[in-house]
């Protein structure tokens, strides 16, 4: 490597920066959560109902309703996490086709 003015890349100490904020430790594994999709939702769900409903089959992490940003409303399809994989499998297969506020849904692993 070429020098410049005597400096060569091996004599160069590297100085790491000081961290401000630690670094947090994210364990991921496959079996860890499992997220799943519900379309054809009412506009008139909430999170807590989807919550609620799809809590028979496992521990729900979080529902979510993907909202309309424009209108104020939601879209009509949202997402269900769950602690465990096989608990998402088993609502895939309860909640396919059933109603929920008045409104077949679909759901998708």
């Amino acid at each position: 490597m070429a020098t410049l003015t005597g400096i060569t890349r091996s004599s160069l100490k590297v100085f790491s920066q000081p961290q401000l904020y630690p670094q947090p430790l994210l364990f991921f594994s496959k079996g860890f959560s499992a997220k799943v999709f519900v379309k054809g939702l009412s506009f008139s769900s909430t999170e807590k109902k989807i919550a609620e409903a799809f809590s028979e089959f496992g521990e729900v992490i979080e529902a979510k309703i993907v909202m309309d940003k424009a209108r104020k409303r939601p879209k009509g399809y949202g997402f269900v996490t769950f602690a465990k994989k096989d608990a998402a499998e088993k609502a895939c297969e309860g909640m396919n086709g059933k109603l929920l506020d008045g409104r077949a849904i679909y759901v998708r692993f």
